[in-house]
């Protein structure tokens, strides 16, 4: 599509690029503040923002000691959120996250006692150590953003963010996702090694006796909450919107586009993909100061919204080949608009 063409019919939905830029500004002071604590993890950082643009939740995983913790905690700072960390261990009930009714002898009747889920933001570190009943307790809090206590129901802070992470090397003692709820993330986002370069610039920042000073609050909740509506009317092209259903498509039904892996693909990805591509696509050209979602848009995101959602099979097992390999061919042959 043309620069001209996409600005009339971004303007379509009422949306201008001027006003698409006053309500981003706070974008750029919050990357360049998380950069002062985080190094090497822009792309990470953005893709946390999408997220929490969208209303959604991610899925992050990666070895430890790659500032997963400190990236969301840093983020909470900075938009003056409340944080709850919550270590998943494999003694954990559900009550430990949702919260519980504890008997109050004075008043002799049962009293509320919240869990940690009531804040704005949550990391739920290490999610696959803890039983299915702990992980459905957290994953029905995150699809209702509400939590039933008792015979009583309570609505969830807003914004509501949840940052999943997993340990991609230990498996023993721990409890897979099933692929149900993993569809629950909006994204699985891949964390890897840092540079040599970044890494030396680690050890500038964090090999100190001297604590850095606590992140100040460069944007409030209320403008997250109105960047959230927002994104909502970002244009997205009748061909943009095709594109995507394509690309959800192909992992089903790989033979209709011309791709041979039909047998190497046993469970193709939901509509829930569709949605999470849609919505992310939007928040990333609000991200970039635009009106209207492009496709590379689309492509930038799409593995992080594939690749929990895409199951191979035996065969694809058996040669060594994961997910991650026909999302990208997938993404190489599907003719972009």
């Amino acid at each position: 599509m043309s620069s001209s063409m996409e600005m009339e019919q971004a303007s379509a939905t009422g949306l201008t690029e001027q006003e698409i830029k006053e309500a981003s500004q706070w974008v750029y002071p919050l990357r360049a503040e998380i950069g002062r604590y985080l190094i090497g993890q822009q792309d990470l950082v953005d893709r946390l923002i999408s997220v929490l643009l969208v209303k959604g939740h991610v899925l992050l995983e990666g070895v430890p000691g790659l500032a997963k913790t400190l990236a969301l905690k840093t983020l909470a700072q900075l938009v003056n959120a409340d944080f709850h960390r919550i270590q998943f261990t494999p003694d954990m009930l559900p009550a430990d996250i949702v919260g519980t009714q504890v008997f109050d002898p004075r008043a002799a009747q049962f009293q509320v006692k919240h869990g940690p889920v009531f804040a704005n933001f949550i990391l739920a570190d290490e999610i696959n150590r803890a039983p299915a009943k702990v992980q459905s307790a957290l994953l029905e809090a995150m699809q209702e953003k509400q939590v039933t206590i008792g015979e009583e129901s309570f609505k969830l802070a807003s914004p509501f963010f949840v940052l999943a992470t997993q340990n991609p090397l230990e498996q023993e003692g721990t409890y897979p996702l099933p692929e149900a709820q993993l569809d629950r993330f909006i994204m699985k986002v891949l964390v890897d090694y840092p540079s040599m370069d970044e890494e030396m610039a680690v050890i500038d920042v964090a090999a100190s006796t001297q604590e850095m000073p606590s992140p100040t609050p460069v944007v409030t909740l209320d403008v997250i909450r109105k960047a959230q509506e927002m994104v909502n009317r970002v244009y997205l092209d009748e061909k943009v919107k095709r594109y995507i259903v394509s690309l959800v498509h192909a992992t089903r039904r790989p033979d209709d586009f011309g791709l041979k892996i039909g047998p190497y693909l046993r469970v193709g990805a939901s509509p829930r993909a569709s949605i999470a591509m849609t919505l992310l696509g939007k928040a990333r050209a609000f991200l970039d100061g635009r009106a209207y979602v492009t496709p590379h848009d689309v492509k930038s995101i799409a593995p992080d919204v594939l690749r929990h959602r895409v199951t191979v099979s035996y065969e694809a097992e058996a040669e060594g080949l994961d997910a991650e390999h026909f999302i990208r061919q997938i993404l190489d042959e599907i003719p972009v608009p």
